[in-house]
């Protein structure tokens, strides 16, 4: 199995996502749009498929594309960090997770 890295620092993240052609994106998780978005990362082609949605209600799904400055205030907001697969030659896995800080 391989070994994680828990990230914080903003910078460490978007180079992160930088490296494996990685967006920030917002999905609102919440029964009624706007109250419970949750955090992630989109790769590639996906970051591009957003665009090609017809207008829909914030809560109907999907994902919605943000800045990093946008992203990072709810991640510190939130007290989140973000748990990656350690790098190794030759590869860049995209797993990633969104998690509370530990204590």
């Amino acid at each position: 199995m391989p070994e994680t890295v828990t990230l914080t620092d903003h910078q460490a993240i978007r180079d992160w996502a930088a490296a494996r052609a990685g967006h920030p994106a917002i999905i609102d998780v919440s029964p009624e749009g706007g109250t419970q978005p949750m955090l992630s990362i989109v790769f590639g082609q996906e970051a591009y498929e957003d665009f090609d949605q017809p207008e829909r209600p914030p809560n109907a799904g999907g994902y919605e594309l943000v800045e990093w400055d946008e992203w990072f205030r709810l991640f510190d907001k939130e007290k989140l960090a973000m748990v990656v697969e350690e790098d190794q030659p030759g590869k860049r896995e995209q797993f990633h997770e969104i998690i509370r800080r530990p204590a």
